[in-house]
């Protein structure tokens, strides 16, 4: 587990600190990726997520990000926010930091995420797009999340 403070914030491995009503509004009515993601969807979701990411304004949650990996070769970044009213402190850039320094994810090979609208936060981290995409393919659908 690790706990990171920086001032009054804090990002924390620790699941039992997750405030899922927290994650579940931002993703379900505010996300564009998971709009409408039903309750059990998101927990089954969190479940079986490898490394849930917590930022914290004292004990409360204020942004989230979650990694799907195998611990060596494979990672997928995912449900990355920060609440609105606290964005422009650079609190996306401590988080992504945090997420990629982690001690038990130094040995990912491949790293992959989905965005719409961030990617120069991303870039500042290393990820560009994708360098072979000919090897890479996806069984996409949109709608499953809302079933």
């Amino acid at each position: 587990m690790t706990d990171i403070q920086q001032g009054k914030f804090m990002i924390s491995t620790d699941p039992s600190r997750l405030q899922f009503d927290v994650i579940y509004d931002f993703l379900a009515n505010r996300s564009y990726w998971a709009t409408g993601i039903s309750r059990e969807t998101l927990k089954k979701q969190m479940e079986h997520s490898t490394l849930h990411f917590g930022l914290y304004e004292g004990e409360n949650q204020i942004g989230y990000a979650q990694v799907l990996t195998n611990y060596t070769s494979f990672a997928y970044l995912g449900n990355v926010f920060v609440l609105e009213e606290y964005r422009g402190q650079g609190l996306s850039k401590w988080l992504m930091a945090t997420i990629l320094s982690h001690p038990d994810l130094q040995v990912i090979r491949r790293w992959l995420l989905a965005t719409r609208d961030a990617h120069g936060l991303y870039r500042q981290f290393g990820f560009t797009e994708l360098s072979k995409p000919e090897t890479i393919m996806e069984k996409y659908d949109d709608d499953a999340i809302r079933r």
